[in-house]
C-alpha cells in the first residue's frame, strides 16, 4: 500500500476518531472504540511519515487527499 493511502486512512480515522471519544466522554460511555481508532489513525500517520523519504509539509496535505481520493474514483 502506498503511503500516501495510508495517510489518507490515518487522517480519515482521526477525523471520525476525535467526535466519537467527545461523544462518549459526554454520554459517560466508555471510549475503547474512539481511542481504538485514535491509536490506528496515530500509527497510520506514523507510519506513512516514516516511510515517505523526506516526510510530509503540511502544505502538502490537500494535495495528497486529493491525489489519493482521484486514484480512487
Amino acid at each position: 500500500m502506498d503511503s500516501d493511502t495510508v495517510l489518507v486512512i490515518g487522517l480519515a480515522l482521526a477525523w471520525l476518531g476525535v467526535p466519537a471519544f467527545v461523544a462518549a466522554y459526554a454520554h459517560r460511555r466508555s471510549p475503547f472504540r474512539a481511542m481504538t481508532m485514535l491509536v490506528m489513525a496515530g500509527g497510520c500517520i506514523a507510519w506513512a511519515t516514516l516511510s515517505q523519504p523526506g516526510g510530509y509539509q503540511f502544505s502538502e496535505l490537500p494535495d495528497v487527499v486529493f491525489r489519493v481520493l482521484g486514484q480512487l474514483l
